[in-house]
């Protein structure tokens, strides 16, 4: 993101200069906050699209003199708009706002009862998470969400000119299923840098995110006579949903604070297992050394790991953990996605199937399909060859600890007693709490009060404690903390009246 511009804005077009400007006023600024103050009202234009996407903003001099303060706490104020990813400087053309958060529904149903239609009532559905994302809630802290108003948008943009400028006709014509051989070139590159794996384009499948992949498996593993895969728990709702659409069982393997227990495993006497060996989740549990030798061991006597490295990138406060990939190629089917690193929207990520299984799931995808679209395959292996993608994720992870760090302080403040878990890497946080509320009361009330959040219990098949699973990567560390103190309220009016 380029620095904050100076480059005063015309007095017309969307945004007027001096005390006209949003009707700020001077006196209302606080004498010890002026930089938040002056940051908190244009966040707030941005959301409520006074200010919308392309408004150029004043020069700060300008700003600065008009509000009769320091030019410094102006210049602070828009860098904190450009670090939460709102706007961003660009030179000559000014100090733009690229990006609003979504607007907020008007209306929030009165504290004291449960929205109508609450996703946390009885079992969670195939719809449940279609429910969430489409409740009004002025906080939205469930996990998975990365910080889309941080897609580089100028970059993916100068890669796809370029991308076009040298595009043969004969590129625009169907594809091949397995990818672009480029994208798959670029892939293998990436994950050897990033995830100590070795292997060549031609054993990468590009799918249309690790939900694709999990579908394109289903027939090939019961042509291989497997009926059921087991998955850690607690472990991911939806992939869970996702394998029994496809008619397989999911018996629960607990997970402890070494990772998915072998012998519990061995005891399903499933043939497959699903895991998350980077970053279990939601619990945040890195898989030991010797769990990953038990693992090996398990594989050798016939079994098929399935390793969802769906947000391994992202890590603050430990070293890097090579994927289980990297250590076995035979019996292990790779699944990876840009869901958490760019934008869900892209719907695109790879697969790196066992030999005797890439070319089953290569004629799946074909007869799914015909392979992914090739443009923005293309476009994202720019991105990753030209290191556009590497200084993303440097600038991500800086966003990201302030974040986490502002959910966590926010969590000793407003939620005594609570335990947060797996807090050195990933987008989210999972918290488990002592007071005998049911997690999803919890998370009803919190949605009554307009915050969301994944009650724990949705991610377990056997039984634990109560906790919540809160995703940080999406929203400034103000909003982050408003949401925590608004669930710390939720908790203690629950406790008052259990």
């Amino acid at each position: 993101m380029g620095a904050v511009s100076e480059r005063e804005a015309p007095t017309s077009g969307t945004a007027a200069h001096g005390s006209d400007f949003l009707q700020l006023r001077p006196e209302d600024a606080p004498s010890g906050g002026k930089a938040d103050w002056l940051a908190g009202r244009l966040r707030q234009a941005i959301t409520d699209r006074r200010l919308t996407v392309g408004s150029r903003l004043p020069a700060t001099r300008v700003l600065a003199a008009e509000l009769r303060v320091s030019r410094g706490v102006v210049t602070e104020a828009y860098r904190r708009l450009a670090e939460d990813g709102h706007v961003e400087g660009r030179r000559r053309g000014g100090t733009v706002v690229v990006a609003a958060p979504p607007a907020r529904g008007p209306k929030v149903p009165h504290p004291g009862r449960t929205a109508p239609h609450s996703p946390f009532t009885g079992e969670p559905g195939a719809d449940v998470f279609d429910a969430l994302r489409a409740a009004d809630a002025r906080v939205d802290l469930t996990p998975g969400r990365p910080d889309l108003s941080a897609f580089p948008r100028t970059a993916w943009l100068r890669a796809e000119r370029a991308v076009l400028a040298e595009l043969s006709t004969a590129d625009l014509g169907y594809g091949d299923p397995r990818g672009a051989p480029r994208l798959r070139r670029a892939v293998a590159d990436w994950l050897a840098r990033s995830r100590g794996i070795r292997v060549e384009p031609d054993g990468i499948l590009i799918v249309a995110g690790t939900a694709q992949a999990l579908t394109l498996l289903h027939p090939v593993l019961s042509a291989d006579g497997i009926t059921g895969v087991a998955v850690e728990d607690p472990g991911s709702l939806g992939t869970r949903q996702h394998l029994r659409n496809g008619g397989l069982a999911t018996p629960p393997v607990p997970v402890d604070d070494q990772g998915p227990r072998v012998d519990a495993l061995r005891a399903t006497g499933a043939r497959a297992v699903l895991l998350t060996p980077a970053h279990q989740f939601p619990t945040g549990v890195v898989t030991s050394g010797e769990r990953r030798r038990e693992l090996l061991r398990w594989a050798a006597d016939g079994g098929l790991i399935l390793e969802d490295d769906y947000d391994a990138e992202h890590r603050y406060d430990r070293p890097p953990v090579p994927a289980l990939r990297s250590l076995l190629a035979d019996r292990l089917c790779y699944m990876g996605s840009v869901s958490k690193l760019l934008a869900p929207a892209l719907r695109t990520g790879w697969m790196i199937p066992p030999p005797h299984h890439l070319h089953a799931l290569t004629e799946a995808k074909r007869f799914t399909d015909l392979g992914n679209a090739v443009l923005p395959q293309l476009v994202l292996a720019r991105l990753m060859e030209s290191g556009q993608l590497e200084r993303h994720l440097r600038l991500l992870r800086t966003r990201h600890i302030r974040r986490r760090d502002a959910v966590i302080d926010a969590v000793t403040a407003h939620l005594p007693g609570a335990v947060v878990h797996g807090a050195a890497a990933g987008l989210h946080l999972t918290v488990t709490y002592a007071p005998d509320v049911p997690d999803t009361e919890l998370a009803a009330a919190a949605l009554a009060r307009g915050v969301k959040c994944h009650p724990l219990s949705w991610h377990r098949q056997l039984p634990g404690p109560q906790g919540l699973v809160l995703g940080y990567a999406a929203d400034p560390p103000g909003v982050l903390t408003e949401g925590v103190r608004t669930l710390g309220q939720a908790l203690r009016e629950l406790t008052r009246r259990s």
